[in-house]
C-alpha cells in the first residue's frame, strides 16, 4: 500500500475524523463551526484538521482572519478504487456450497 493511501485509511480510523468529513460534504465551514457539535478543545480539533489536511482529504485556508476547511472532492477516489477492488468476487454460500457437495457426492446433510 503507499504512503498516500496509509494516510486516508489512518485518517478514516478516527470517528471525530469521519464525522467533520461527514459536516463538510455540506459545505466549506470554518474551523470554530467544525469544532461547535464537539465536546473538545480547539486544540484537539486542529490537530484532527492537520491530519485530515496531510492526508490530502480537506484543504484550509484563511479568509481574512478566519480558517476555513473545505472537503477535497477527489482526495477519496484512490482509496474507493483500492477497497472496490475487492467486490469483483460473489460472495461465497457456504450452505449453497455444502449443499452441492452433499448432491454431488452423495452425502446426507449433517
Amino acid at each position: 500500500m503507499s504512503e498516500p493511501l496509509d494516510n486516508t485509511f489512518a485518517a478514516l480510523s478516527d470517528p471525530t475524523r469521519r464525522a467533520i468529513l461527514a459536516m463538510l460534504l455540506e459545505d466549506d465551514m470554518a474551523v470554530t463551526d467544525v469544532a461547535e457539535p464537539f465536546e473538545m478543545s480547539l486544540a484537539a480539533i486542529s490537530k484532527h484538521l492537520t491530519i485530515l489536511t496531510r492526508a490530502g482529504l480537506i484543504s484550509q485556508e484563511k479568509r481574512g482572519r478566519v480558517k476555513w476547511c473545505k472537503l477535497e472532492p477527489d482526495a477519496l477516489k484512490a482509496a474507493s478504487t483500492w477497497m472496490q477492488s475487492f467486490g469483483q468476487f460473489e460472495p461465497v454460500n457456504l450452505d449453497a456450497f455444502e449443499a452441492f457437495l452433499n448432491a454431488e457426492f452423495g452425502r446426507e446433510a449433517p
